[in-house]
């Protein structure tokens, strides 16, 4: 049983990918109340459902005659593929696609005990129901048009997957720049306040001192600065002989960095374009330990121009 030549093996997995993606589109978008294109790539298929019913089909045919070795198989199996593309996606793009923090008997959050237990079961009932029929319909199909539709879809599969790895890479890129701005920007606000309260009063002063500034979203950083500035050209305005040469110098450099900034900032917003926009809201449960503030402001800024 299972033995298929190479062009089998593709439909079998295109199908799965097909079929994955309708399921966990339609739980998702119940769950969220709204549709949702669930998944990595744009189009209408899930590698990853296609990989774990080609490897059922795969570990499972040495105990096609023992239910209990089939569910023991398919638990070991498909818990072992999860967990592996769990870490290789994580480690390129530094962010997780789902996530079982908090279930039962998880282990780094990437598998658990509740979804390795549905594995097993999922793989009996696949090999024994559902892959039975979808076997009868591929070999309905004349051998010629399953050769010519197979080539068509892995050439469809092939762009949309490099179109979203790409997206995928540029995503993580973006996350990366962000941090660093944040901290640029940090920098640049901890120097304005230092000038601001050199001439401020004391009230000003002793909020700086208790360091009462917390983290905020970027888009707030960028209007306290604006502020900031505001501030010292008002003071610079009424009191000329307040700072001396360097510390004007100074002032004028942080503005133009500041400006610097702001061009940065409108070419990261054309940088998130519909890929990278769309593959944030088709995967709600995705999260970055690496960049979690930086993740968290992309998730920010897509939600309030889709509210828009």
């Amino acid at each position: 049983m299972f033995n298929y030549n190479g062009f089998q093996w593709l439909f079998f997995f295109y199908f799965y990918c097909f079929g994955g993606w309708c399921f966990e589109s339609a739980v998702v978008s119940l769950k969220s109340h709204k549709w949702v294109n669930r998944g990595f790539m744009r189009g209408p298929f899930l590698p990853l459902y296609g990989s774990g019913a080609t490897m059922m089909l795969v570990v499972s045919r040495p105990y096609q005659d023992n239910v209990l070795l089939t569910y023991i198989a398919g638990v070991i199996g498909a818990t072992a593929l999860e967990y592996v593309t769990g870490v290789v996606m994580e480690a390129l793009f530094k962010v997780r696609y789902w996530d079982y923090t908090g279930r039962f008997l998880n282990f780094q959050g990437r598998i658990c005990l509740r979804s390795s237990i549905a594995w097993g079961f999922l793989t009996i009932l696949m090999t024994r129901v559902i892959h039975r029929p979808v076997e009868q319909f591929m070999f309905s199909l004349p051998g010629r048009m399953l050769n010519y539709v197979t080539v068509l879809i892995t050439i469809y599969i092939v762009a949309d997957f490099t179109l979203s790895f790409k997206a995928a890479l540029d995503l993580r890129d973006i996350m990366i720049r962000i941090m660093r701005l944040r901290e640029e920007l940090e920098r640049m606000q901890k120097r304005l306040d230092v000038f601001i309260a050199f001439n401020n009063d004391e009230k000003e002063q002793r909020r700086l001192d208790r360091g009462e500034r917390r983290e905020v979203w970027l888009n707030d950083m960028t209007s306290s600065l604006e502020q900031g500035f505001a501030t010292l050209k008002e003071m610079l305005l009424s009191k000329p002989t307040a700072y001396g040469e360097s510390v004007r110098e100074e002032i004028a450099e942080l503005r133009g960095k500041f400006n610097l900034y702001r061009e940065r900032e409108r070419g990261e917003k054309k940088l998130l374009d519909f890929y990278k926009r769309d593959m944030i809201r088709n995967n709600p449960s995705m999260r970055s330990e690496t960049y979690e503030s930086a993740f968290e402001e992309l998730k920010k800024l897509v939600n309030s121009e889709e509210e828009e």
